[in-house]
């Protein structure tokens, strides 16, 4: 249905008016409301915020407003073609519309904002700008991505205020100071302490520590400060705080609210180890990426439901075609800013892959929310091809470990501090590494446990299960045998070298040798 035909376009139309919904000059954009002023706007008329509105009045309204950065990306020449081919030159005005523009991959992305940033469609030369770049978890590889200053703070407000709101205000109790701080540290253009800082510190009522990559004594002296506490940081970070709870009295361990993780695996034995030393810990997601600070968090500890911020992106979970998929479905996460007016994003694939759940319901804590929902499936390249057939690495690793634990040979979910699979092409070589302290010790015994055909029978036997169960797909012993890939198990250490990691420090579950 065409926004205009729709109830509440009036009020739709007043916050986005006819003349600024199709600005025709670089200055014309430049003249434009922040659309953080609209989302303001709606909420002083409607005397809520914005993630209360029904769903129908937040469609409506973020409709109107890719209407707008279809037409504010139409400035610039680019930008034009790639829309005009696919849609025409008429108003992209509905949900269905914005489905048929193209999707933009990392490519196609580099393209548009790294060296000439012929992508842009307010000129770099017009400064005011931050260039970020990301490593990425799969390849380290640097993205650079192009933000206006005064949008990017705009980004922080909004997405503080929220998790002010839902995530804070509920986890961190009582009277008197509240801290929140982060363990991340920008690297290299790699901007992520800067950019989750800048969000962390925005959030009303709590107190901000960016606090880098702490010692012991740093940890310490962070949580002797009374009040509850919440700290942000990569998978390994987080990990590192049950060992670092020995320094701690038990009054500094309670005041340990919320971890919030990002990029990466906590293994069940991780979590398992932080509940037993702070005793009041909520374990939760943030998930973002550079390119599209704030994408979803988790809100509930007890369910791996990610909930979005209304207003900040439209999220889309699309199958191979672009379409979005049915609620249970999965498919690649692809996001655009809304905030971006300078240099808008359009359709962006960030290189996740996702289930798309159904939407926040009201009666769901905290109370009145409404929201889009998607749970995390994996990264993109988290898949393993072994002759003609793919493998999805998280479920291969759960059937993996599920074979080694129904054969009393190994609790893999109980001892992992990490697991990768390292694959490598050259020689068929298929290993599943597992890094625990001290596990090396059990060698022997597990040897002797597996047998003369060692760790093979057991990790065939959990791909193949991780086939049959997850997809209705099959694979066979023989197909896998046939590959002429040897299968296996190594036990690490945690620190040691064989686990292979980016150079920000990131253990990717797959890795994949030529």
């Amino acid at each position: 249905m065409l926004i205009e035909q729709s109830a509440g376009h009036d009020l739709v139309a007043s916050l986005i008016p006819d003349d600024v919904l199709c600005p025709a000059s670089i200055d014309d954009v430049l003249a434009l409301p922040s659309f953080l002023s609209v989302l303001r706007a709606a909420e002083s008329r409607l005397g809520c915020p914005l993630a209360m509105m029904p769903m129908g009045t937040q469609d409506r309204l973020i409709q109107r407003r890719l209407r707008q950065l279809v037409e504010i990306a139409r400035v610039n020449p680019l930008w034009r073609e790639r829309i005009n081919a696919a849609v025409g030159d008429g108003p992209v005005d509905t949900y269905e519309a914005f489905q048929a523009l193209p999707i933009t991959d990392k490519d196609t992305f580099s393209t548009l904002f790294t060296g000439e940033r012929a992508g842009m469609v307010v000129p770099i030369d017009r400064c005011g700008f931050e260039v970020v770049a990301s490593g990425g978890t799969s390849s380290g590889r640097p993205s650079e991505t192009v933000y206006p200053l005064d949008e990017l703070q705009e980004t922080y407000e909004w997405a503080g205020e929220f998790m002010g709101r839902a995530m804070m205000a509920p986890l961190l109790p009582g009277p008197g100071p509240k801290w929140v701080s982060t363990t991340l540290a920008d690297y290299q253009m790699w901007s992520s302490g800067t950019m989750v800082g800048g969000v962390l510190q925005k959030i009303p009522g709590v107190n901000y520590i960016g606090a880098g990559p702490m010692s012991r004594d740093v940890y310490k002296l962070m949580m002797s400060y009374p009040g509850p506490k919440a700290i942000m940081g990569i998978t390994q970070s987080i990990a590192l705080l049950a060992d670092f709870a020995e320094v701690l009295s038990q009054t500094e361990r309670d005041s340990l609210h919320i971890a919030l993780y990002g990029s990466g695996l906590l293994t069940p034995k991780v979590r398992a180890d932080l509940q037993a030393a702070y005793p009041n810990l909520k374990i939760l997601s943030y998930f973002a990426a550079t390119q599209a600070e704030t994408i979803g968090l988790q809100l509930d500890p007890d369910s791996p439901v990610l909930t979005t911020v209304p207003g900040l992106h439209l999220i889309e979970v699309v199958d191979e075609n672009g379409r979005w998929v049915a609620e249970g479905e999965e498919g690649e996460l692809v996001v655009t800013r809304l905030f971006g007016n300078a240099a808008p994003v359009l359709r962006y694939k960030v290189g996740d892959r996702v289930i798309r759940r159904p939407d926040r319901q009201p009666d769901q804590q905290p109370a009145g929310l409404r929201a889009m929902q998607f749970e995390y499936a994996g990264r993109s390249g988290d898949f393993m091809h072994i002759a003609d057939t793919q493998y999805s690495a998280p479920r291969a690793l759960a059937a993996i470990s599920e074979e080694f634990k129904s054969r009393d040979l190994l609790d893999i979910d109980a001892v992992a501090a990490n697991v990768q699979f390292q694959i490598t092409r050259s020689s068929r070589q298929f290993l599943l590494v597992v890094a625990a302290p001290g596990l090396r010790d059990r060698l022997p015994e597990l040897a002797k446990a597996l047998g003369s055909d060692g760790a093979a029978p057991v990790m065939i036997a959990g791909l193949i299960r991780s086939m049959s169960l997850f997809d209705g797909m099959e694979a066979t012993e023989a197909t896998l045998r046939e590959s002429g890939y040897r299968f296996g198990l190594r036990l690490v250490e945690p620190n040691g070298p064989e686990l292979v990691r980016t150079e920000v420090g990131k253990v990717p579950l797959v890795v994949d040798r030529v």
